[in-house]
């Protein structure tokens, strides 16, 4: 079997992608694997850094207002479907498996009659590419129930890295590792590979009472905002700043609550390691970070802050009791895990294989434009 991967741009795309890459490659390791991307998107490093192979393609971009974009977007198109269907015949594909982004709609567009199409929509909106794509296929999978209609909510597949963590096994180890106290409350904040200002603004301006009372900090800033950091008085317990968190599983294993953005990956993780969690929706977009959060807030794994209404004053009106209070915290953990779901990339591969077996033998990858 070969299977082509379509979710390039951002790493909310990807890592579900590669997630479920993962997942293929654990139960055969000779099933064939090639990613599609372009050469704007995180996947050129991230999808070689997880030994899998890349094609690139050119990016399809809707142009959000009319301008010189848009009146060019149809010969891209058919560019770009093009490029995908001269993929899918060097590659033998049986089945093309769309998470969004720039990639997913000509990989749709050129699968379309071609292989079977499995879409997987991460966000609790899902964007045009899977919507197009969902109209194409039968094996359609939501990460947020109620997303889009008749798919089967089957949550996101995760690494297996966080799938699989005890965080209570895991917390001495993970503490030291980043030179945290053992036994001090802990607070991590992060908002994804770039950093995110409001919250770095927020924590640091915090950072003197927080350390004073006790409680000890897990701030990844981001690669370019390093300068971050409390600039006062420090209280007795430590406040780590760190560009960016190559191993997450370590960060929630070493974490009582986290701080952070509501990225349908994050919303996922965190839920699913059981960690309680005040999150910050990014107020971009449709809102969907806001409806990411919602359900794990909703069943009592987390809470909610707007981005506009976040300070340091806010974040220890909320996060500090929350890191003092023993029972609410594990309270609040407990209803994450709950709520949270470890094997996702599982039930994707099954759909994946459902797909693929529905249509062997009715289609072909290099058949007739």
């Amino acid at each position: 079997m070969h299977v082509l991967l379509a979710g390039g741009g951002t790493a909310g795309h990807i890592e579900p992608a590669l997630n479920l890459a993962d997942c293929l490659r654990r139960h055969d390791p000779e099933v064939g694997i090639t990613a599609l991307g372009t050469e704007r998107g995180l996947e050129t490093r991230l999808v070689p850094e997880r030994g899998y192979d890349l094609r690139l393609i050119t990016p399809t971009p809707l142009p959000r207002r009319p301008s010189a974009d848009l009146a060019r977007l149809p010969g891209r198109v058919r560019r770009s479907v093009a490029e995908v269907r001269a993929v899918l015949a060097d590659t033998r594909a049986d089945v093309v498996v769309g998470f969004g982004g720039y990639v997913a709609l000509p990989a749709y567009l050129g699968a379309r009659g071609r292989v079977p199409i499995v879409v997987h929509e991460a966000n609790a909106r899902p964007g045009l590419a899977n919507k197009v794509g969902a109209r194409f296929s039968d094996h359609v999978a939501e990460a947020v129930p109620g997303t889009i209609p008749g798919a089967v909510h089957i949550a996101m597949p995760l690494r297996r890295s966080i799938a699989t963590l005890d965080r209570a096994a895991e917390r001495q180890a993970a503490r030291a590792s980043f030179g945290l106290d053992p036994g001090r409350p802990t607070l991590l904040v992060f908002g994804g590979s770039q950093g995110a200002r409001r919250l770095n603004d927020a924590v640091v301006a915090a950072a003197t009472e927080l350390t004073a009372r006790g409680v000890q900090v897990l701030h990844a800033a981001g690669e370019r905002n390093e300068d971050q950091r409390p600039a006062g008085p420090l209280g007795p317990a430590p406040f780590v700043t760190v560009p960016y968190l190559d191993r997450m599983d370590l960060a929630y294993a070493a974490a009582d609550v986290a701080l952070c953005r509501s990225g349908a990956m994050t919303c996922a993780e965190v839920a699913a390691v059981g960690l309680a969690a005040v999150y910050v929706p990014l107020p971009v977009g449709n809102g969907e970070q806001r409806l990411n959060a919602l359900p794990v807030v909703e069943a009592g794994g987390g809470l909610l802050i707007d981005d506009a209404d976040l300070d340091g004053d806010e974040l220890l009106r909320h996060v500090l009791p929350l890191l003092l209070d023993d029972d609410q915290r594990h309270e609040m953990s407990a209803a994450a895990a709950s709520h949270g779901q470890r094997d996702a990339d599982e039930r994707l591969r099954a759909l994946v294989l459902a797909a693929v077996a529905a249509g062997s033998g009715t289609l072909d990858p290099g058949g007739p434009s």
